[in-house]
């Protein structure tokens, strides 16, 4: 049976050692003369074009049993991938589920003040439509 080990409470000295001490001498450090590495997967975006479109933000409680839904709508010439890459940032920022329908992206709840600063920063021009 293998032995506890016991981290003593009263005065007694405890001589703690680190699993990862001899970690500490195996890795050369870094010579100034290497590039720094650096992720693809991190890539920065590209800057946002400065007018990209007018896109309207509605508030919409209609067949959704009461629930108020952000709906952006208008997107013109961008993709579904770039669609979806808002919808995760928009759910993010505003801590709700969403979804990119047909042209439209559906984020659940009344953010339309988040949604439009999202917008606002990609490069579009958004207008709160429908009261």
């Amino acid at each position: 049976m293998k032995e506890k080990k016991r981290i003593p409470i009263s005065d007694e000295t405890f001589s703690w050692k680190s699993p990862f001490a001899a970690l500490k001498d195996a890795v050369p450090p870094p010579t100034p003369t290497d590039p720094p590495v650096r992720n693809p997967a991190h890539t920065p975006a590209p800057a946002p074009r400065s007018n990209r479109g007018r896109v309207d933000i509605l508030r919409s409680t209609a067949h959704r049993g009461g629930k108020t839904v952000t709906v952006v709508t208008g997107f013109v010439g961008i993709s579904q991938s770039e669609k979806e890459r808002l919808a995760k940032e928009m759910q993010k920022s505003c801590g709700a589920g969403g979804t990119v329908k047909e042209a439209r992206i559906e984020i659940q709840g009344d953010h339309c003040d988040t949604v439009a600063r999202i917008l606002a920063d990609a490069g579009f021009r958004p207008v709160f439509a429908g009261g």
